[in-house]
């Protein structure tokens, strides 16, 4: 089973996307952005990081694939282990790792991983349908070479009018008495203009800052439904198989067999098939079992495989 396309699809619901055992996805909603070198200009979008510390299963991807996939949470998380195994050995062989429209994933000169997000998808489901776009240059030089032309033609030439002394300085008297009389009585209003306008805006700033602070937590927009689990303690979905008998003095005689040796051998019940399976052991995770498996192909048996079942 492959759980790439999970992740990506709770990437568009949630902040944090666990992947138990391996690490978790964090989301980061990015604003708007313009980029004035380029005059391109980018839609709101969800910035993808990665915590390799955070591993324990929140049981939101099991859950989520034990739904789609109408099988059960326990096999849902033995998929996730048994994926997670294969991404992990991956890495060890070839040193870099691709999630399908998630990211990258290489180990550095000291061993350590690293992530590249994918940037060609955005998880933001309100911004979709908006894609980034270039907006040509704005040219302005012909309006302002008309501007130029018009203002070197057109000369304003001012005639003085011959009035009498006296009747320009009693005209001049009251223009200075007005102007004082508008500044004495303009200035606190203006005054509290200005105080208005900056009561708004910092009423505004306060605003958005407690709205950031309310966003900084993760949430759940539209969470799915919670469901109560029930988990067996002690439950081995991982079993390295000795074969399957026909004859069931053939399986008891191997059992016994592979018991004397130090096996915690079992028998299982005959199957629909109408045989009787024998098993070297079972096991609580895949990398148990596969261990042990490629030590009994080395030593005594190269048909040994593991079953992957709830018995």
């Amino acid at each position: 089973m492959k759980i790439e396309n999970y992740i990506a699809q709770l990437l568009y619901r949630y902040q944090c996307v666990t992947v138990p055992g391996f690490g978790a996805f964090l989301t980061e909603i990015q604003s708007a952005q313009l980029v004035e070198s380029s005059h391109s200009f980018f839609p709101p979008k969800k910035l993808i990081s990665f915590n390799a510390y955070l591993k324990n299963n929140d049981g939101l991807l099991a859950n989520h694939i034990a739904q789609t996939e109408k099988t059960s949470y326990e096999y849902a998380v033995s998929a996730i282990q048994y994926e997670v195994f294969n991404w992990k050995k991956t890495l060890q062989e070839t040193g870099v790792f691709s999630i399908k429209n998630v990211g990258d994933f290489c180990l550095n000169a000291d061993r350590n991983l690293i992530f590249t997000p994918y940037d060609q998808t955005n998880y933001l489901s309100s911004s979709f349908g908006l894609s980034p776009f270039v907006s040509p240059l704005v040219k302005r030089e012909i309006f302002e070479q008309q501007l130029e032309a018009l203002e070197e033609n057109d000369t304003i030439q001012l005639v003085p009018e011959h009035k009498n002394k006296y009747t320009f300085l009693k005209y001049a008297a009251i223009f200075v008495l007005g102007l004082g009389l508008t500044a004495t009585v303009g200035y606190p209003i203006y005054q509290n203009e200005i105080e208005t306008q900056k009561i708004i805006v910092e009423t505004a700033v306060q605003r958005q800052v407690q709205n950031k602070i309310q966003e900084a937590t993760f949430f759940i927009e539209s969470p799915i439904p919670a469901v109560t689990l029930t988990v067996k303690e002690g439950k081995l979905p991982y079993h390295i198989m000795a074969g399957a008998f026909r004859d069931e003095t053939n399986a008891q005689r191997i059992f016994e067999n592979l018991s004397e040796k130090g096996y915690k051998a079992k028998r299982i019940e005959r199957n629909k098939y109408g045989l009787y399976p024998v098993l070297y052991g079972s096991f609580t995770t895949y990398a148990e079992a596969e261990k042990l498996k490629n030590e009994i192909r080395a030593k005594e048996n190269p048909q040994a495989w593991i079953l992957i079942e709830s018995l």
